[in-house]
């Protein structure tokens, strides 16, 4: 199995780089047409949540409907869809980061109940335990 990297999902989700747009686009259709699967793993899916916020401004709506989009795309095995469900279900209803969302479902899958923290908005999901200084 192939999996791709950060720079390839937000080519061809943004399309900044024409040229790496269209070799990322032909990949993947060769891809299909093989009938590859293109492993995507989490923390790929967490980088490329950064990109999208912190270099393209994509808000968070626009962040989860392209994530969204990527796994109805046959090509595509993301690595934990628990994870990746869990982010989807609660990325547009609760206020912590998407980053922070991800984390709280990994370590659910992970078989924790809680995760302790510091980040006051991470503590906006029910699984983050926030410690008090």
């Amino acid at each position: 199995m192939i999996a791709v990297d950060t720079n390839i999902l937000v080519r061809i989700l943004v399309r900044d780089d024409e040229r790496q747009a269209e070799i990322a686009r032909r990949r993947i259709k060769e891809a299909e047409a093989r009938r590859e699967r293109l492993k995507v793993p989490l923390l790929v899916v967490l980088k490329t949540i950064w990109v999208l916020e912190s270099a393209y401004d994509k808000t968070r709506l626009d962040i989860l409907d392209a994530i969204r989009d990527m796994r109805q795309m046959p090509v595509f095995e993301f690595e934990d869809d628990q994870v990746i469900d869990g982010l989807l279900g609660d990325g547009p209803k609760i206020k912590a980061d998407l980053a922070d969302i991800m984390i709280a479902h990994a370590a659910l899958a992970a078989g924790c109940d809680t995760v302790i923290t510091f980040d006051k908005g991470a503590a906006k999901h029910p699984i983050f335990s926030l410690l008090q200084c």
